[in-house]
C-alpha cells in the first residue's frame, strides 16, 4: 500500500481506533526505552502481492535497527518500495513475512486497537500531502492528537506548537487559504506536538517548491533536534539525504546500502 494511501486510513480510520482504543481502555504494557535498545527494529520483513498477473514482490528481506535520537533518509527511486516500507514501519501496512518491533513491541502481534494505541504514544506523521482536515482550522488541526489523548490543555499546547513554526498569526485560518509551506507547517506542528518518539515523513516536501521545501525541512530538522524524536524520512532527494545521520537505500524492494 502507498503511504500516501495509508496516509487517508490515517486520518480517518487512525482517529475512530484511537478513540475506540481510548473508550475500551486498551492496555499496553510501556516499554522503557535504553540508550542501548533500539526504538525501532525491522526484522526480515517481506511484502508482495498478487493478483491476475502473478505475485509482485515488492519488498525482499528487509531488516535493520534504528535507535533513539537517529535521524535517518531511506532512499530509492519512485516504486522502488521505500513508501511501502515506511507505512510497513508505521503498522498501516501489513508484510507478507517478517515483523517490526516499535518501542519494544511486535506491532503485529497486536490487534488493530492495541495497535493504534501504541502508535498514538508513540508515532507522529508529516506526509506529502498534508493531510489535514478541510473542515478544521490550523489550531484545530494540531488539537486533534491532544484531544484524543484527553489533554485538557490542548489548545494552549497546540497554539504555542503553531507559534513556533511560525503561524501565530493564523490559528483559525482553515487549509484552503493557507499556502502549501503554511500548511506543511501545520503538519509538523501537529506531528510534533505530542512529542512523539519517533517522526515518520513521506517526501514531506514533494508537494513544495525548492525555497519553501528548504525552509520546510529547516524547522523540520530543528524541532526534531529540540524533541529528540526519531525521525525517518522517506526522499528520493539525496541533498536533504545528506543532512541525515544515516541512510539506507532501497533499490528493487532491498537494501542496498545502510551504512551505520
Amino acid at each position: 500500500m502507498d503511504f500516501v494511501i495509508a496516509g487517508l486510513i490515517f486520518s480517518a480510520a487512525e482517529a475512530l481506533a484511537r478513540a475506540k482504543a481510548a473508550s475500551t481502555q486498551v492496555k499496553c504494557r510501556l516499554y522503557k526505552e535504553s540508550p542501548m535498545d533500539p526504538i525501532i527494529a525491522v526484522k526480515h520483513v517481506f511484502k508482495s502481492v498478487t493478483d491476475s498477473t502473478g505475485t509482485l514482490t515488492i519488498l525482499r528481506d528487509i531488516d535493520f535497527t534504528l535507535h533513539a535520537r537517529e535521524t535517518v533518509a531511506i532512499v530509492g527511486a519512485s516504486g522502488s518500495g521505500k513508501s511501502t516500507l515506511l507505512s510497513i514501519i508505521a503498522g498501516l501496512d501489513t508484510p507478507t513475512q517478517g515483523t517490526v518491533l516499535l518501542a519494544g513491541r511486535d506491532i503485529f502481534a497486536l490487534s488493530e486497537d492495541a495497535r493504534a494505541h501504541l502508535r498514538a504514544q508513540k508515532v507522529g506523521f508529516v506526509f506529502q500531502s498534508f493531510q489535514l482536515l478541510g473542515n478544521l482550522t490550523a489550531l484545530e488541526n494540531v488539537m486533534l492528537p491532544l484531544e484524543l489523548a484527553d489533554r485538557r490543555d490542548a489548545r494552549q499546547v497546540a497554539t504555542e506548537m503553531l507559534a513556533r513554526v511560525g503561524l501565530a498569526g493564523r490559528l483559525n485560518s482553515y487549509p484552503k487559504v493557507l499556502s502549501g509551506g503554511e500548511q506543511q507547517r501545520v503538519a509538523l506542528a501537529r506531528a510534533f506536538v505530542v512529542k512523539p518518539a519517533v517522526l515518520l515523513a513521506d517526501e514531506p516536501t514533494g508537494s513544495l517548491d525548492f525555497a519553501t521545501g528548504d525552509k520546510v525541512m529547516e524547522l523540520m530538522f530543528d524541532l526534531n533536534r529540540e524533541l529528540g524524536t526519531t525521525l525517518v524520512l522517506v526522499t528520493h532527494d539525496r541533498a536533504i539525504a545528506a543532512r541525515c545521520t544515516r541512510s539506507i537505500t532501497i533499490e528493487a524492494g532491498s537494501v542496498v546500502d545502510s551504512p551505520t
